[in-house]
């Protein structure tokens, strides 16, 4: 199984050579066949350079440059766009998600799953220096979309996951320009009946750089997409849901 890692990135160069590294290094010693794309979604600074000297080394890394309009979903969505592997994880360039933790998601995968989901919430997560203000909204927000769609998972606004190359086709098309992609491509992965497991990961706030999310922008748009998907469920007589794909719990 060949196993593709997108990162959008936008003014990135204080981690992004980290990040990368890591991520290659884990995947390598894992014995892993892998490329990572990292979507350069506008910078401007140094973020595209360093990523093109890293592929130089390893051309298993290259950098895509986001020609059209900018913004985090739609980097993802050019990164899904043109990602050569069997399977594809989005992992975020600040140096948040654990490079480890990308080798535990394409063992999931390679084990049988369709998705590996994270979840920072949980017994053996490991959560360092999350701002409070962020925390306590982020579980308000997760608690509602858990009851919503009584799915049990407690971390779906989380970009960090993995999902089999069925998955990704059978989301499509996806509306999100924005982080509410983090939540649209869990959500239709659940309601579309794909099987997933969920595991506990690490994530550190960012060393450098500064975060590009913009909570008092994004309430809107989230609602929006929770909504859709919520009414796609209920309303379609499943419709969009894959044919063959067995019971979400059914693992």
């Amino acid at each position: 199984m060949k196993f593709s890692v997108v990162i959008p990135a936008r003014d990135e160069q204080g981690s992004i050579a980290t990040t990368v590294e890591s991520a290659r290094s884990a995947l390598k010693d894992a014995g892993i066949d892998y490329e990572i794309v990292v979507v350069d979604d506008g910078s401007s600074d140094s973020t595209a350079s360093i990523v093109e000297s890293i592929g130089l080394v390893d051309p298993a890394v290259r950098c895509l440059v986001n020609q059209g309009r900018h913004g985090f979903g739609l980097a993802i969505r050019a990164g899904l766009a043109s990602y050569t592997g069997d399977a594809v994880a989005i992992m975020m360039a600040d140096g948040s998600d654990s490079a480890d933790d990308l080798v535990k998601y394409a063992r999931a995968i390679e084990s049988g799953y369709d998705c590996a989901f994270g979840s920072r919430f949980i017994a053996g997560a490991k959560v360092h220096d999350y701002p409070r203000y962020k925390l306590l909204l982020n579980r308000i927000v997760n608690f509602g979309i858990r009851i919503l769609f009584r799915h049990g998972y407690n971390d779906t606004t989380n970009a960090f996951k993995a999902y089999s190359r069925p998955v990704i086709d059978a989301s499509q098309p996806l509306l999100s320009e924005h982080f509410n992609l983090t939540v649209e491509l869990p959500l239709k992965a659940i309601t579309r009946g794909c099987t997933y497991t969920v595991m506990p990961i690490s994530w550190t706030n960012r060393a450098a750089g500064e975060s590009k999310l913009r909570l008092q922008e994004m309430g809107s748009r989230y609602l929006f997409i929770v909504l859709y998907v919520f009414l796609e469920a209920h309303l379609s007589r499943g419709d969009y849901r894959r044919r063959g794909w067995s019971d979400p719990d059914a693992k």
